[in-house]
């Protein structure tokens, strides 16, 4: 990651900014908001739109959190992207993963200490990374828990976080006070 970021947050931020912050809770522990929404900041109809959308895998989705979680950190790892992987080792440990599950993740699926379902989760977010496409077999395995929309979700949550790490990247977004550079 760079030392100062291509894009800055925005230091002062309009209302209709400050209007979405409140109404999306994307404000740090010591009251600023989060890097990557004072980033976004700049383009606040962008931010407007993308929220939804991000509202709902993160939120919303029919995926249980830690099986969200273990996607997007698998994400963060494939994608390089360290303001993606720091935000969710946070989140992750609010979601029962633990510590040394965080640290397999960079690992990946092939690591034997995975659970069958747990290394599909992670080999999904890499087929999708690597090949645009959940392979056969481990659709097969993901289908034997989830229902039709927990599929969709999954595709989408890898998707979004995608989406996001390309852009934190791009802009060279700076990990948030408090947020450990893990990866």
């Amino acid at each position: 990651m760079s030392s100062a970021p291509r894009i800055p947050p925005v230091s002062d931020p309009s209302a209709e900014v400050l209007e979405l912050y409140d109404k999306g809770n994307m404000w740090s522990p010591d009251g600023r908001p989060l890097n990557i929404f004072a980033t976004l900041a700049h383009h606040p109809a962008l931010l407007r739109r993308w929220l939804v959308f991000a509202t709902h895998v993160m939120a919303k989705s029919t995926l249980p959190a830690r099986d969200r979680e273990l996607l997007i950190l698998r994400v963060g790892v494939r994608c390089r992207a360290p303001y993606e992987f720091g935000q969710h080792h946070v989140i992750a440990q609010r979601c029962d993963i633990s510590l040394d599950e965080i640290e397999r993740v960079k690992v990946g699926p092939d690591d034997p200490a995975w659970s069958t379902f747990d290394a599909a989760l992670l080999r999904a977010a890499d087929e999708l990374h690597d090949d645009a496409r959940i392979s056969d077999a481990t659709w097969a395995v993901l289908a034997e828990r989830y229902t039709t929309e927990q599929l969709l979700d999954a595709v989408f949550a890898v998707g979004q976080y995608h989406l996001v790490s390309m852009a934190l990247n791009t802009c060279g977004v700076q990990l948030d006070d408090g947020i450990p550079d893990t990866l």
